[in-house]
């Protein structure tokens, strides 16, 4: 990569040779752009079964089907975006879902 010795932008490709995109300039002779990127190897991927547990945070709220103390919970919107958006608990005991609208 190159910059342009007047502003200091980044020179770019014009139609035949190398450019200023903000002053103009224009460079004689050959630049060299050459764009790289490096990718490291395989990143292992976690894969989450709904089955053997739940990723949503665990709170504080009384179920009232078996009287549990915790349940999951999570935050979706239902409406309009003016709306409030609805919560959902989920007791961690017995599966039972409910949905609060304020």
């Amino acid at each position: 990569m190159e910059f342009c010795p007047k502003c200091g932008a980044l020179l770019m490709m014009k139609k035949t040779r190398a450019g200023c995109p903000r002053c103009n300039y224009t460079a004689k002779g050959k630049v060299n752009m050459e764009m790289k990127e490096e990718v490291d190897a395989a990143v292992p991927v976690v894969v989450v079964n709904e089955k053997e547990g739940n990723v949503n945070p665990i709170t504080d709220w009384d179920c009232h089907k078996c009287k549990s103390k915790r349940a999951y919970f999570w935050i979706r919107q239902m409406r309009a975006g003016d709306e409030a958006e609805s919560k959902f608990y989920q007791c961690v005991k017995c599966k039972h879902t409910v949905r609060v609208d304020n």
